[in-house]
């Protein structure tokens, strides 16, 4: 991959992880629990269920902070933009689509079918 290249990706990727900081620092932040100001069962139940589903969204976040960790890695040890499957170069389009890619399109449809086909 080409050095300009590399660095595209690097700056891309560097943004969006200290966009995901920055959100998630943010949401935190909102999520206290309001203790006892919700004497309504109703609205301690929707209150509970936004708060799940929120931490649902900041578990999906941590995953994608460190996947994105794991391609900037990936750009310093020189690994970036090959599959770890199969060892070719991933696609341009591919890495424009998803940057922190660690597969190949074939070799990533490829693992999605056995997983299920075996129900994973």
């Amino acid at each position: 991959m080409k050095e300009k290249d590399l660095e595209f990706f690097k700056n891309l990727l560097t943004e969006q992880l200290e966009d995901l900081l920055r959100h998630g620092e943010n949401a935190v932040s909102g999520m206290r629990d309001p203790g006892d100001n919700l004497p309504d069962p109703t609205d301690r139940a929707s209150f509970d269920t936004d708060r799940s589903f929120m931490l649902r969204i900041r578990d999906r976040e941590a995953k994608l902070i460190n996947k994105i960790r794991q391609a900037l890695e990936r750009i310093e040890d020189g690994s970036f933009g090959i599959c770890e499957t199969c060892e070719e170069e991933i696609s341009i389009k591919r890495l424009m689509a998803r940057p922190m890619a660690n597969q190949c399109i074939a070799c990533k449809t490829n693992e999605e079918k056995t997983e299920k086909a075996i129900g994973g």
